[in-house]
């Protein structure tokens, strides 16, 4: 089985707030979810715990549990701000 694997970020949100996410995610058949470290190089009490939420489910995903999944991530994104994934946040960072 092939997977599909990508990391989100939504920034400020709070550590039980991703855990709540990732909570509502695993309900979803053959989806899993990760919470990565923050790692940013200097402390920041604004900063989340949680850098990222890794998303892995098979590519060939049945497309009710797609249009679920999506539905979940858009109504934390709505409440909470905009998700950006690892190489919109690598173009939206100064280098």
């Amino acid at each position: 089985m092939s997977l599909q694997e990508f990391d989100l970020r939504c920034p400020g949100l709070p550590l039980a707030v991703y855990r709540e996410i990732a909570s509502h995610l695993s309900q979803i058949d053959h989806v899993t979810t990760e919470l990565l470290p923050q790692d940013a190089q200097q402390f920041d009490y604004a900063l989340s715990q949680v850098g990222w939420l890794r998303i892995r489910h098979p590519r060939d995903l049945a497309t009710a549990d797609q249009e679920r999944l999506q539905q979940i991530l858009d109504h934390y994104g709505h409440r909470f701000g905009k998700w950006m994934n690892r190489a919109e946040f690598k173009a939206a960072s100064p280098e």
